[in-house]
């Protein structure tokens, strides 16, 4: 029997990786850098979990990252080009550039009607959750979610199960009872890692990914609804 959902943030929520590669550029620009990624290099790097773990994977592959004496600089600028793209992806929110993918805010409602519970676990920081839900949900919108498992509370980013294995100990359920939403082949490999039936709805960003052994994989979430989940939850073999 299915006892709660699981959902991803980013692409699987709502389509943000627009905002976040305009975010990272802004940030780019304003630590005077003359980096600039476009959406192929972006979709390149969005195989990389996190924010501050793309910017080094970035800055890695260029050949120029100092070392040695330069103690923890390296660390010190990531982060704080990280906390730049931070706010200009929270101010795009404000401004409504971001939006709920179809089907979402209908599951939500549909599942706190029923007393289902829903939880998040996602790689993306804190902040970057609360602004994009309470502009979308409302100023109440912790009061959807039973646990919240992110970047803050899980550093081992996927593929590493750690999101997902704190979330279903928070939850106190065993994985056989939920089912992750996710978009991504690394969200899907921790799922699967965790012993948890995946389905993906799939985004410009993430369609050429492998999605071997998820249950489903959708356009979105548009018109499925909590029976569709149930019956597919409860179906022994996976399919894609």
């Amino acid at each position: 029997m299915l006892q709660a959902l699981i959902f991803d943030v980013d692409g699987t929520l709502a389509d943000t990786e627009m905002a976040h590669l305009s975010a990272f550029n802004h940030a780019f620009k304003e630590e005077g850098l003359d980096w600039h990624w476009d959406v192929p290099l972006y979709t390149r790097l969005l195989e990389v979990s996190g924010g501050k773990e793309r910017i080094r994977a970035y800055w890695e592959s260029r050949g120029d990252l100092p070392q040695g004496i330069y103690g923890n600089a390296v660390e010190q600028t990531i982060a704080r080009i990280h906390d730049i793209k931070t706010a200009a992806y929270e101010q795009a929110v404000q401004d409504g550039q971001v939006q709920m993918l179809p089907g979402v805010l209908n599951l939500i409602h549909a599942a706190a009607q029923e007393g289902l519970p829903l939880a998040i676990a996602t790689t993306t920081s804190p902040v970057n959750i609360a602004s994009l839900l309470q502009r979308t949900i409302g100023p109440d919108w912790r009061m959807y979610f039973a646990v919240i498992e992110d970047a803050s509370t899980a550093p081992r980013k996927k593929p590493d199960p750690m999101v997902y294995h704190q979330t279903l100990a928070r939850l106190g359920l065993p994985a056989t009872a939920c089912l992750v939403v996710e978009d991504s082949a690394n969200g899907l490999r921790a799922a699967l890692k965790a012993g948890l039936s995946t389905v993906i709805t799939v985004n410009a960003f993430t369609a050429h990914h492998d999605f071997r052994g998820a249950l489903r994989v959708l356009p979105s979430l548009e018109g499925i609804d909590l029976p569709q989940l149930r019956d597919w939850h409860g179906q022994t073999g996976r399919a894609t």
